[in-house]
Formats: structure tokens, C-alpha cells, sequence
């Protein structure tokens, strides 16, 4: 873990501790750290914040977004969340995310009084606990000299992300393979005990590695600069308690690709198994001009 992780992580907060400048009305902001575009889990997270921010004894349960435009670092994103319905056990929110006054993405939530009801929930995969799995420094002094310059930059960044794939060589082949991976996932350091900001930090962490896999069935990843990628749309359920400071296993796959797109989606597993959250993802998967 890097040694400015909890400093990483402690900036992951105050960016998801928005600021109310009205009432339904909030400002957000990016990290400084030179990306040329806003990266989507953040945006997520921090509508879902808005949203929840609006919200009183419910706990949201599912929610769906669409990236609209690419959103500017440099700039602050307003929050703007409609208030659409209050019933008797469950409540809706939709908020637009806003740049340069313009929308740049839009999200419903549904928030549900917390009920007793039947339970069931797939397997968690057969996969090697995070312990015995090389921490990211490892990955980089084992596969470095052969791993691909913006994969190697990205697990030599400073992040609030922890990430161990349960298949590292995923990151140095070049061929096409079943497009399915496992990563173990949490914060970097501790965070509060407020489910509220465990379930944001899901919301972040649940756009890492998704669309990657789509392009694993292609022999490309998701940084490769003859490739334009981007989420198009976003979708999380929440299915059980958890903490995200916690090693979560995301079971991803892809279904399908065509279109210019790539549909895939995944599981959050507790290490104990237990099935907490569900994501589904789709993206733009386009060669780029020069790429012929």
C-alpha cells in the first residue's frame, strides 16, 4: 500500500462531503491530479451523496445513471436533486450532475424502508483470499518491465483504492481470453463507520476495472490509446450490509459486445461469501481513426 494512501483517502471524503449551497442544490469537486476528464465512479458517488443527502430514515437500494458528457477537472459539478416521490415505503430521487450549465450525467435512485423478507443470493467464485494475492507494489516488480505503461502507472498511482486481481497476468498478455476477471477491492485506509459513506465508496469503487472487461475477450484494456472508452451507463444495486474499507471481491463479466459498446457486469462478495452488491455496466468500445 502506498504510503500516502490514508492521505488518498481522506481527499476520497472531502470530495464525497458535498456542499449544500441551497436546499436540493450541491457542489462537488474533482481531485487535481492532471486527469483530462472526471472519472465516473466519482461522479456516481457523489450524485448518490446529493441524493441521499434529501433522504431521511431510507437506505437506497438500487440506482441508475447515464454519462452524458465528459465532466472537467478543473471545474466544480453542481448537484441538483427532484425530489419525485415520497411514499409509504419507498422514496425516488433523480439528480443531474452540472458543468458549464449543462448536465454532464443523470441519476435515479429509489430508497426503501428497511424490511424482513425472503433471502437468497448466488455463490461467491472460487477465488484465492486477497492475503495471498501480490499488493500492487509486488505486481509492479514482478510484471513491470512487461506491463504496459499506463496499467503500470495506474497501480503506481497514489490511490484510495486498493486493488489485488485475482489473475495479474491479465496485464502483460496481448491475446484474447474469456472476458471474466476477480478483483479484491477496498479503501485504502479506514473510513468512518457511516454506512452512508461506505455505500458512496462502493458507488466509486464499482466503476473501476468493469468496462476492462469487456475488452479482455479482444486482447485490449481499457488504457490502450488506440481505443476510445468510456461509460456510457451505470447501474448498482444494494443488497446487504457491508464496509468498503473491507477486502470486497468483484466478480465481473462481459455477456456481450457490438454496437461500439460493451455490456458487463458485476458482483460485490463480502470475504465471507455473502452477496452485498450488484453492478451493470455498459461502454463505448470504439478503435480509434488512426488505429485504421
Amino acid at each position: 500500500m502506498p504510503q500516502s494512501a490514508p492521505t488518498a483517502v481522506a481527499e476520497l471524503l472531502t470530495m464525497l462531503d458535498l456542499e449544500k449551497i441551497e436546499e436540493n442544490i450541491f457542489r462537488g469537486r474533482s481531485p487535481q491530479i492532471g486527469w483530462q476528464r472526471v472519472f465516473g465512479g466519482l461522479v456516481v458517488a457523489q450524485a448518490l451523496v446529493a441524493a441521499s443527502r434529501t433522504v431521511s430514515g431510507r437506505t437506497p437500494h438500487s440506482l441508475h445513471g447515464y454519462f452524458l458528457l465528459a465532466g472537467d477537472p478543473q471545474a466544480p459539478i453542481v448537484y441538483e436533486v427532484d425530489r419525485l416521490r415520497d411514499g409509504k415505503s419507498f422514496t425516488t430521487r433523480r439528480c443531474n450532475a452540472i458543468q458549464h450549465g449543462r448536465a454532464i450525467f443523470s441519476l435515479s435512485a429509489s430508497f426503501q424502508t428497511e424490511e424482513e423478507g425472503f433471502e437468497h443470493a448466488v455463490a461467491m467464485p472460487n477465488a484465492p483470499m486477497p492475503e495471498t494475492l501480490p499488493s500492487e507494489a509486488e505486481l509492479i516488480e514482478k510484471f513491470g518491465s512487461v506491463m504496459p505503461e499506463p496499467i503500470k502507472r495506474w497501480f503506481a498511482s497514489d490511490r484510495a483504492i486498493e486493488a489485488r486481481p485475482v489473475d495479474p497476468s491479465r496485464y502483460v498478455r496481448h491475446e484474447p481470453g474469456a472476458p471474466v476477471q476477480d478483483v479484491w477491492l477496498r479503501a485504502a485506509g479506514p473510513l468512518p463507520d457511516d454506512p452512508a459513506i461506505h455505500r458512496a465508496v462502493l458507488a466509486y469503487l464499482s466503476d473501476m476495472t468493469l468496462l476492462d472487461t469487456a475488452l479482455i475477450g479482444h486482447g485490449y484494456y481499457v488504457f490502450d490509446p488506440r481505443l476510445q472508452v468510456a461509460s456510457l451507463d451505470h447501474a448498482l444495486w444494494f443488497h446487504r450490509p457491508f464496509r468498503a474499507d473491507e477486502w470486497l471481491l468483484y466478480a465481473q463479466d462481459s455477456p456481450n459486445s457490438s454496437g461500439a459498446r460493451g455490456l458487463t457486469r458485476g458482483l460485490f462478495f463480502s470475504r465471507e461469501g455473502r452477496l452485498v452488491a450488484s453492478v451493470m455496466q455498459e461502454g463505448l468500445i470504439r478503435r480509434r481513426r488512426s488505429d485504421g
